[in-house]
């Protein structure tokens, strides 16, 4: 058993469970279990090679989506209202009824659909550091846009990609949901940082990274002098990933160039490492959490990116969560630090991209 399966003051072996002062849950962890014949094997499942421009796909420039409207012939990032979307515009409205068992309530929202580039082939993992530093800014501005308008109180930026997410169309983009009132997982992280800041007089992910810098055991994956790249220490899905600034800044409004740069830098070199874990064009849900736009000043807030990827042990064999984790209490086999460590050693030069790659590893 390597060191990163023995965390500080847990036995080697040993099923334990950790908490996460962000929602307030706990998982439970069992890396005993990392024994079992199966761990190990590889299935490698090349990426498809997809056209740079797809006649059929309805996010390509200048083709028509599936609600009739026709893309302009884009040439960078485009953004537009989604033509099916989940919430409406509107304005904050009383609540609708409902007895103290079943109660509803009115939700009214703005849902966009943002292309990251023209090209139909390309993702993060494959686009230069400028074009990925203008997605950024694209988020910026979105941000300030939608959370500007006085019945918007948060602005939800994430990203599905992979049909094993869900994804139907393999084209970049990403979604931005401008809603009404706090989305659930948004609600569970304000009020652990604010109580949290309330406690101490800290900020809560502040506190995390200096836990992390103390730690002797390295969950960094990658890092710059803006933001770090890490397993977080009550990870659930094998190789989930944060991003952390690491100044205290609260959201996307409070980027300077630099710090969109700095942004722009993490997120290419941790797709890379991504898509070279196992020779594929790696799926996951990604989002930022920012502070909420409903006026309040949220000091307790520190912007941060979760990635939610599926797979655990090749291109084809994913986690589920299934069974006592619907039911009871989500569990993982390899620890957060082992899978820091694998991601860790991958090189930062995608895996197409030359026989160099990965033949180090």
């Amino acid at each position: 058993m390597s060191k990163a399966e023995n965390p500080a003051g847990i036995n080697p072996g040993t099923p334990h469970k950790r908490y996460n002062p962000l929602t307030g849950a706990w998982i439970l962890v069992s890396p005993h279990r990392t024994t079992r014949p199966w761990l190990g094997q590889t299935e490698e499942t090349a990426s498809p090679d997809l056209p740079s421009y797809d006649p059929d796909c309805y996010l390509c420039p200048g083709n028509s989506r599936a609600g009739g409207k026709k893309n302009p012939d884009y040439r960078e990032i485009l953004v537009f209202d989604n033509d099916f979307p989940a919430l409406i515009p509107g304005e904050k409205l009383p609540d609708t009824g409902g007895g103290n068992l079943y109660q509803a309530r009115t939700e009214s929202g703005i849902c966009r659909v943002m292309c990251f580039s023209p090209r139909h082939d390309l993702t993060m993992a494959r686009m230069g550091k400028d074009s990925i530093t203008r997605i950024i800014e694209a988020w910026k501005s979105q941000s300030i846009e939608l959370g500007s308008l006085d019945w918007v109180d948060y602005v939800q930026i994430f990203e599905n990609k992979g049909s094993m997410m869900g994804c139907s169309n393999p084209h970049p983009h990403c979604q931005i949901w401008a809603s009404s009132s706090l989305p659930e997982e948004i609600q569970k992280e304000q009020k652990n940082q604010l109580l949290y800041l309330s406690e101490t007089g800290r900020c809560l992910l502040c506190s995390c990274l200096e836990e992390e810098r103390n730690s002797l055991f390295s969950r960094t994956v990658v890092e710059n002098e803006g933001f770090i790249a890490l397993v977080p220490f009550w990870a659930i899905w094998p190789f989930e990933t944060m991003i952390i600034s690491r100044k205290h800044l609260r959201n996307l409004y409070e980027f300077s160039s630099q710090d969109i740069k700095e942004l722009a830098d993490i997120l290419n070199r941790l797709t890379v490492k991504y898509d070279n874990l196992f020779k594929t064009s790696f799926p996951y849900s990604m989002g930022i959490h920012q502070s909420p736009s409903d006026g309040g000043s949220h000091e307790e807030w520190h912007f941060h990116m979760h990635f939610y990827p599926p797979l655990l042990r090749s291109a084809t064999v994913k986690k589920f969560m299934v069974g006592y984790e619907l039911l009871a209490t989500p569990q993982r086999d390899i620890t957060p630090e082992s899978a820091a460590e694998q991601l860790q050693a991958l090189p930062e030069i995608h895996w197409k991209e030359g026989p160099q790659s990965l033949c180090k590893h």
